[in-house]
């Protein structure tokens, strides 16, 4: 990894550490354990010159697996606030549709870097949007619409970079436009409420707009430089729910301030600067394996962007609640193993 990359990741993860600290110290014990393993498997995989061109030979089993992985967590996995999207193994709990991004972000990089002939421009979009469709079916069943999103724009960024003929993904977006009334009606109702509350915010404010109203507080609160570690109102009485994932902005904003939470998405835009930077350098190259590591970089950088984006955007209220977390600053060890695998397998 290049000090360029390196630099803006570790103070992304301290200041995500030390906002945990101010929220709960026990948390924060825990997010170090989980980064500690991350840095293991980054070393890992790094020493054994393990890179996503090797797992992408073997793509298409390891997207298969991943498929089966997230049917049975359907039926197996551990229900918690009426969701099944992880494993329960005592020790730890694994979230397969966390770890599937990258690879799916492998597989995908894979077709798009093999194919070569004119024709096959023609079939590829109804072959990758295929294979898009099934994990984000099985995702939005957990249900996990958020992520499901996610995994269906990556796919849609990696695409816009291929030669998959232009005019296919403008049709298709026209026909997902004309089709949003009709996905009204498969939408759960809490998704509904959210879109609702986002809409109108006066709309149920002691239920579905209560999460997003105390974010707003949060960040309000903490003004310019914010009202200091361990002293956020919304966050250590709990008056912001899951402050420690889905609003870690807010809670991050409510302790540091407005300079805080600048100096936050400067170091984000800084590593997508990084990221972008390492993809030019693919860009226009003729072999499959060069294509591969530009297709791998554009969508590994993608699924960062998008989580940040859609992260911050639902935290400044920009955007409806989704349940994304913020990559290197939320909680969780599944998120945060996922990235620094993702990061190992750069080239």
């Amino acid at each position: 990894m290049s000090f360029l990359l390196f630099l803006p990741l570790l103070f992304i993860y301290v200041f995500g550490l030390i906002n945990l600290v101010g929220i709960s110290p026990d948390l924060a014990f825990r997010h170090g354990v989980h980064f500690l393993t991350g840095v293991i498997l980054f070393f890992i995989v790094s020493k054994l010159k393990i890179r996503a061109h090797f797992l992408g030979i073997n793509a298409h089993v390891l997207y298969w697996i991943f498929i089966g992985l997230l049917m049975l967590v359907l039926f197996f996995g551990l229900e918690v606030k009426g969701s099944r999207r992880w494993f329960d193994f005592y020790f730890f709990q694994f979230q397969p549709s966390e770890f599937f991004k990258i690879f799916f972000i492998i597989f995908l990089a894979q077709i798009f870097s093999s194919y070569e002939r004119h024709l096959q421009k023609r079939t590829i979009f109804l072959k990758v949007l295929g294979y898009t469709l099934l994990p984000f079916i099985l995702i939005f069943r957990q249900p996990d619409l958020g992520s499901a999103i996610v995994i269906f724009l990556i796919s849609f960024v990696m695409m816009l970079h291929s030669d998959v003929p232009k005019r296919h993904i403008l049709s298709f977006i026209i026909f997902v436009f004309l089709l949003l009334p009709a996905i009204w009606f498969v939408l759960h109702d809490y998704q509904r409420d959210r879109i609702i509350s986002f809409i109108k915010p006066s709309y149920d404010l002691s239920g579905t707009s209560y999460n997003i109203t105390q974010a707003t507080i949060a960040i309000g609160s903490g003004k310019i430089l914010g009202r200091g570690l361990g002293l956020g109102k919304q966050s250590s009485l709990y008056f912001l729910p899951e402050a420690q994932t889905d609003f870690a902005f807010s809670s991050f904003v409510e302790q540091f301030g407005f300079l805080g939470g600048f100096i936050l998405i400067l170091l984000y835009l800084f590593l997508f600067l990084s990221l972008f930077r390492k993809a030019h350098k693919f860009l226009n190259q003729k072999d499959r394996t060069t294509k591969f590591y530009y297709y791998y970089t554009i969508g590994f950088s993608a699924l960062l962007v998008l989580q940040v984006a859609v992260n911050i955007g639902m935290n400044l209220r920009l955007l409806p609640i989704a349940g994304i977390t913020l990559p290197f600053v939320s909680y969780g060890g599944s998120s945060l193993l996922t990235l620094m695998l993702g990061l190992a397998l750069l080239p």
